[in-house]
């Protein structure tokens, strides 16, 4: 089978937002308890936290995590999760059915946040609370002093404003499962006067408006245009959420799914400028992807888990060789929409459907989706060169014309580097010529490839045989890189360039 990959220096999508890369941590199953916090762990800090689950959030790089929740976020009081640990309240978590004894709260997880080198993009409530509680919270965490809330700050052990940029307006607020769900015209009214309160505290914060909770809701679409068309003015994103799982346990259809993603982001993108359009703004609202990820592993186990607990095992999916490889085809496109999509959170971080799993009396460890995620947050940095794609195509059910080859670049000029991301949806090797126009390839200083398991082979606690290996299978000719692609893999291309 043969491929082709021709990039033009002078034809560049957009600058990698670095947001791209952000991730969520959610008050539910063992995201924060014995996730990032378990403070009798033999690796946990002097504040509770696992270093080791540390250690392995910095290999992915990741810039920004969402917090709380989630479906979470709409039943929880903010103040709950502040002042002296002891005198804190336990809640019913409703939205989970578990307790919450609320000893990690906003300055436990700020100190988290500042010590794993990432930021916080908070969410309001605006599923039992509203207006008064968001305003405060703007004010609890970002304003100098000399107020209620902003000296409560101090009082409570932070000097310094948090400094908080990054605010999500509610959760899924289109979902009749989530705690104070409302129609589109409910909450975009909501959101506006929200959203109006809190830029009035700090005029410096951007704001994620809620889109539909995933593209097949009845109400999509109707829902985006209502929202934006109360909000618009007064927002800075439009969020999108979407999981896929191997239903079918049908490969060609599954490596598709990240059609559906771009389906999905071409449909919001339209949206969003039609309003503008029909508004004349001269703004133009982008996108925040902040829930994304393969989610179906762990359905059956959730419906045993009995309700009340504290920190019960939820949503906790172990992933596969052919769930790293779709993830590899969803972080290319997410590339592919870097001009409009800047920011992304994979949902969720450790533990609940995540790259990163623990024992809370052992080690943690990398899931096979760790690997893809972890290489394209560290080395897809910089400018996304628009990709010409010539490969052969396979139909499913959704999808007359499926590329066998899923592939995008980045060109890092500070770093003197082009990196090609790559993926073989096809059980045949692959000849792969990337041909770069006005780009100098130099060497290449590394090739990656995560291929040659069963597609059903686990990373487990004892056992993370699927992880990427080096390969040599490649030749430089002129300005034409040579690649053989093996069967069913994901693959990283890193090449020196001359400025």
């Amino acid at each position: 089978m043969k491929s082709k990959l021709i990039i033009e220096n002078v034809s560049r999508i957009s600058e990698v937002d670095p947001r791209l890369y952000g991730s969520f941590v959610e008050h539910m199953g063992r995201a924060v308890y014995g996730g990032i916090y378990q403070p009798n762990h033999p690796t946990a800090n002097e504040a509770g936290f696992r270093q080791d689950v540390m250690k392995l959030v910095k290999e992915l790089n990741v810039p920004l995590v969402r917090y709380p929740g989630g479906n979470f976020l709409s039943g929880y009081n903010w103040e709950d999760g502040i002042g002296p640990v002891e005198k804190r309240p336990k809640k019913l978590d409703l939205a989970w059915r578990t307790i919450e004894p609320n000893e990690v709260g906003l300055h436990e997880f700020a100190k988290w946040a500042e010590e794993t080198q990432t930021e916080i993009n908070m969410a309001v409530n605006l599923g039992t609370r509203g207006i008064d509680a968001a305003r405060n919270l703007v004010e609890y965490c970002n304003f100098e002093g000399g107020t209620y809330w902003s000296d409560l700050r101090k009082e409570n052990g932070q000097e310094k404003p948090f400094e908080i940029k990054t605010w999500c307006l509610g959760n899924e607020m289109d979902g009749p499962w989530q705690i104070g769900h409302k129609t589109a015209d409910e909450y975009g009214r909501l959101a506006e006067e929200t959203a109006k309160a809190m830029k009035l505290v700090d005029e410096s914060i951007e704001l994620v408006l809620c889109g539909s909770s995933h593209s097949h809701m009845p109400t999509f679409g109707d829902w985006e245009l209502t929202v934006l068309d109360h909000a618009y003015e007064q927002i800075d994103y439009l969020s999108l959420h979407q999981y896929y799982g191997n239903h079918k346990n049908d490969l060609k259809y599954y490596l598709a799914r990240s059609l559906d993603m771009d389906e999905f982001i071409n449909g919001v993108v339209a949206i969003c400028d039609s309003i503008k359009a029909k508004t004349h703004s001269k703004k133009t609202i982008n996108l925040s992807f902040d829930e994304w990820n393969i989610w179906y592993h762990s359905n059956e186990q959730d419906q045993k888990i009995k309700p009340w607990q504290i920190a019960p095992p939820l949503l906790e999916d172990v992933y596969n060789f052919e769930d790293a490889l779709l993830l590899g085809c969803l972080l290319i496109t997410l590339l592919k929409h870097a001009d409009r999509v800047k920011i992304a959170c994979l949902a969720q971080l450790v533990n609940v459907i995540a790259p990163i799993m623990t024992d809370e009396k052992g080690e943690a460890w990398k899931q096979t989706i760790f690997y893809p995620f972890a290489q394209v947050s560290n080395y897809g940095r910089g400018q996304v060169l628009r990709p010409i794609i010539e490969s052969e195509t396979y139909a499913t059910e959704d999808f007359e014309q499926v590329p066998y080859l899923e592939s995008i670049s980045v060109i890092n000029e500070e770093a003197s580097e082009l990196v090609i991301f790559a993926v073989n949806r096809g059980e045949e090797e692959m000849d792969f010529t990337i041909q770069t126009n006005g780009i100098d390839i130099t060497g290449v200083t590394e090739f990656s490839e995560l291929s040659g398991f069963d597609i059903k082979q686990e990373n487990t606690q004892g056992n993370q045989s699927v992880s990427p290996k080096q390969s040599n299978a490649y030749e430089l000719n002129g300005q034409q890189l040579l690649v053989k692609l093996t069967p069913l893999s994901w693959n990283m291309i890193r090449c020196t360039i001359k400025n």
